[in-house]
């Protein structure tokens, strides 16, 4: 992967490194500055970045380069905590809260009308800026002209963190964890003064283990309906350019934000995971800070830069690449489409024809039955890449040997397809709660099994994520699963795989009891969105090369980062544990790193444990710990957060730990145990 190129400034920048605004209750959100020095006589528009992830530290140095780069070029970038995270006052309760959103109105207000600003803001993010992004637009706050949301959804619960086809994910304890742990830091001291300790010891009193809280809403309800974009796209006016990556956990929501959207609208896809296109993995990284600016010059200065001449949706039309667990470079090129939906797209359906597999024209109806050992899906990978070792799926054949399968004959020719493949099957169950789980895969000549996409839907959400409804045993019901939307090249001489099962352990959780499905072939179906070739594809500008601005901290590494998974499994109990250390990581820190000019030493380590007996659904259990560390001079402070999770047949048990210290005193303890009925799940 090529390094980011870094180049002088056009223009010079000014940082503040800390201010507050003052929001109406009297609550300061805290904010780091960089703005170009002669903003105050010419001024310029804001860019706002705003997000809980601790602007002073552990983000400081993934912020500087993105920051100090847009105001080198003319544009005041701001990063704000969140009320109640980093060195902001107040309380964080959870994500994406309607006071989230009123305090970003009332941040965006307070820009507009500074002296340096020229009274045109833009908002960005990625992940939960790209969320808040959204959300924000929606409320239409007059100074907002323009936002760019990277890595995120419009669906808050059939395409986010929690759940997926009505299926409780891991992700939902993975991530649930991290804000547990985050939410329980200090803000500085050097910054906020003697309030810190009592500041700290509010958050902490108000902490919460957030796996729990997601666990109460395990059906599509207002909770989740509030904050997702998607429940009424014309509230948003304002243009949106939409990103996302093939190897992330949120790219469906493209094509839907261009489809549901009726206003300025752009849309990319690349290989990526779950990072900005600058430092993109897998590559190709690309020059997105210089077409981040294309796209502000044109909506908040009004500067024609022809952005908006291109075609609508620009994406990485990938190409067959051998399974491995760690991907540096996805092969393949870039195509575009004019507009989104495209008539280009055409539908083609194979059909499922028992032994004789996908095929154009249905056979003889056959019933399959098919019961997936629990461990099916240790091949899978994360369900949302960050570009990390040993993330991206493995070899499907093991999963695929514990999985019905249907290939197609060798491939005449390449396929490509562009869009949301789509399953029918016709089935049976021989319990009221099952799920399942449809991977697309592509085979080579030797064997190997690349997952191309993948879909998961719990049978009783087959009619609504709303109002589930438990399946009748032996009762024939006709279920629809979408994948997830991809671009793909099958190669020519390799077969088309689709692997069905009833069960995806450890991305998913499992249903309460082993499920046998009776599969019926007839009127069973698999659909994919062909794309035709495109010449216009060959006369596509090239994206520039990958570039930001020099950070201006200087850091020491005084312990090196390690990235540890394993699978191990003991023959005695036939327990499975799929296990992940990792010292750095998510947050940006490393292992342990000295931030020279604040001072401050941060340390971050995870682990997660995720354990199953193949034969029980009710053996699953998962543990997952953060811990964190802070430290200047004769100050201390460190976080442990712990959850663990496991379920009867009738409810969800999570406990939860949280022990802070500050220095050799523990200032703070506190454990939970929640149990919460399983809703169908």
């Amino acid at each position: 992967m090529a390094a980011t190129q870094r180049h002088p400034l056009p223009r010079p920048v000014r940082e503040i490194e800390n201010l507050f605004i003052p929001l109406a209750d009297g609550t300061r959100l805290a904010a780091r500055l960089w703005l170009p020095q002669d903003a105050g006589q010419d001024p310029v528009p804001a860019i706002l970045e705003y997000i809980p992830y601790r602007k002073r530290d552990f983000m400081r140095l993934r912020d500087e380069p993105i920051h100090r780069y847009y105001a080198g070029h003319g544009y005041a970038a701001v990063r704000v905590d969140l009320r109640g995270s980093g060195d902001s006052d107040g309380v964080l309760d959870d994500e994406y809260l309607p006071r989230e959103q009123l305090d970003a109105i009332e941040v965006i207000a307070w820009l507009a009308a500074q002296p340096w600003c020229s009274g045109r803001v833009g908002m960005t993010g990625i992940s939960w800026g790209g969320f808040n992004a959204l959300q924000v637009a929606a409320h239409r706050p007059p100074a907002l002209g323009a936002i760019i949301t990277l890595c995120a959804s419009d669906d808050r619960y059939s395409d986010d963190a929690h759940y997926m086809g009505g299926c409780l994910l891991n992700e939902n304890q993975i991530w649930g964890t991290v804000l547990f742990g985050l939410n329980a830091l200090p803000p500085d001291p050097a910054l906020v003064g003697d309030r810190w300790r009592d500041q700290w010891m509010q958050r902490l009193q108000a902490n919460k283990p957030f796996p729990a809280h997601w666990l109460r809403h395990q059906r599509r309800d207002a909770y989740w309906q509030q904050g997702s974009a998607c429940e009424d796209f014309s509230r948003i006016r304002c243009p949106v350019y939409a990103i996302g990556g093939w190897a992330d956990g949120y790219s469906n929501a493209v094509p839907r934000l261009l489809d549901g959207l009726d206003g300025p609208r752009k849309g990319l896809i690349g290989p990526w995971s779950h990072n900005f296109p600058h430092n993109g993995v897998p590559g190709p990284a690309i020059g997105y800070l210089q077409e981040a600016l294309r796209w502000w010059d044109h909506w908040l200065k009004g500067i024609d830069t022809e952005i908006m001449d291109e075609p609508m949706l620009r994406v990485w039309m990938q190409e067959y690449a051998a399974p491995e667990p760690f991907l540096e470079e996805s092969p393949g090129r870039w195509v575009a489409e004019q507009t989104w939906p495209s008539a280009r797209i055409s539908r083609r359906r194979w059909h499922l024809n028992g032994s004789a597999g996908l095929q154009n024209s249905p056979a003889a109806a056959v019933s399959l039955n098919l019961c997936s050992p629990q461990i099916t899906g240790l091949g899978g990978g994360d369900w949302c890449g960050f570009g990390s070792e040993g993330e991206a799926p493995l070899d499907q054949r093991s999963d695929d040997g514990r999985s019905l399968v249907f290939d197609t004959a060798a491939l005449d020719e390449d396929i490509e397809i562009l869009g949301a493949p789509e399953v029918t099957l016709g089935l049976r169950s021989d319990r009221p709660v099952a799920m399942l789980a449809v991977r697309l895969n592509e085979i080579a000549a030797d064997g190997s099994s690349t997952r191309v996409s993948f879909g998961i839907l719990n049978l009783t959400h087959r009619h609504s994520h709303q109002h589930p409804e438990p399946l009748l045993p032996g009762e024939t019901t006709t279920v629809t699963i979408g994948l997830n939307a991809i671009a793909h090249r099958f190669r020519a001489g390799h077969l088309i795989r689709l692997a069905i099962s009833t069960a995806y352990w450890p991305m998913v959780w499992p249903a309460p009891e082993p499920v046998t499905i009776e599969l019926d072939t007839a009127g069973s179906s698999l659909v994919l969105p062909l794309r035709p070739a495109d010449p216009a594809d060959d006369s596509l500008p090239a994206f520039a090369p990958a570039e930001a601005a020099e950070s201006t901290s200087t850091h020491t590494h005084l312990a090196p980062a390690s990235y540890r998974r394993s699978i191990e499994r003991d023959l005695v109990s036939n327990e499975v544990v799929y296990r992940l250390i990792n010292d750095g990581g998510d947050l940006g820190a490393a292992a342990m790193v000295r931030i020279e000019e604040i001072g401050l030493e941060l340390g971050h380590k995870v682990e997660r444990h995720f354990r199953i007996d193949e034969n029980d659904p009710l053996s699953a259990s998962t543990e997952i710990s953060e811990q964190m560390l802070m430290r200047r001079d004769d100050w201390e402070i460190r976080v442990s957060a712990r959850t663990r999770l496991f379920a009867t047949r009738e409810h969800f048990i999570l406990r939860a730990w949280l022990a802070v210290h500050e220095g050799d005193d523990e200032v703070f303890t506190r454990e939970w145990e929640e149990r919460i009925e399983r809703d169908l799940v």
